[in-house]
């Protein structure tokens, strides 16, 4: 069993895994369903100060620290190659740092950025709603499973 620091590490990385798994599970659920019932103007400005408000120092030292842990728990286990729980902490490790940090950087921040400049209530705007939804939601359901299966594979090296 995994114990000591490298235990602690691995309770921090399933803790913040899912966490973040958390917070997507709640936009994929619920949040983007709602702002997608709102008219077109109206979601946009909302989603966009959503997209402001989680740039902030909560959100950002779960999601940001929790790639670092798991990028910090990949290295110490290529080095340490332990005994039980290296291929969980390998794969829970590559599941948030890829399918869940690496995906928001390449598929859910572009789509945020190009949101963010466009006026709400213009048919630019209104154009470019529904094209969102359907994207930026497909991407965080892949994130959501992705944090998901990182935090169970955590979960499971500890076991």
């Amino acid at each position: 069993m995994i114990d000591g620091p490298y235990f602690v590490l691995t309770v921090l990385g399933a803790l913040g895994t899912g966490l973040v798994a958390g917070v997507f599970c709640g936009f994929s659920t619920f949040v983007m369903r709602g702002l997608g019932m709102l008219p077109p103007a109206q979601g946009v400005a909302a989603m966009q100060a959503v997209n402001v408000a989680a740039v902030t120092l909560p959100f950002m030292i779960v999601f940001l620290g929790s790639a670092v842990l798991c990028a910090v728990i990949a290295v110490v286990t290529f080095v340490l190659w332990p005994d039980e729980g290296t291929v969980e902490l390998l794969v829970g490790s590559a599941l948030y740092l890829f399918g869940s940090f690496g995906l928001t950087m390449v598929a859910n921040v572009p789509r945020n950025d190009a949101l963010a400049g466009l006026e709400p209530g213009t048919p630019e705007a209104a154009a470019y709603w529904p094209v969102y939804l359907r994207g930026w939601t497909l991407w965080n359901h892949v994130r959501t499973a992705a944090s998901a299966a990182a935090a169970l594979a955590y979960v499971l090296a500890l076991t």
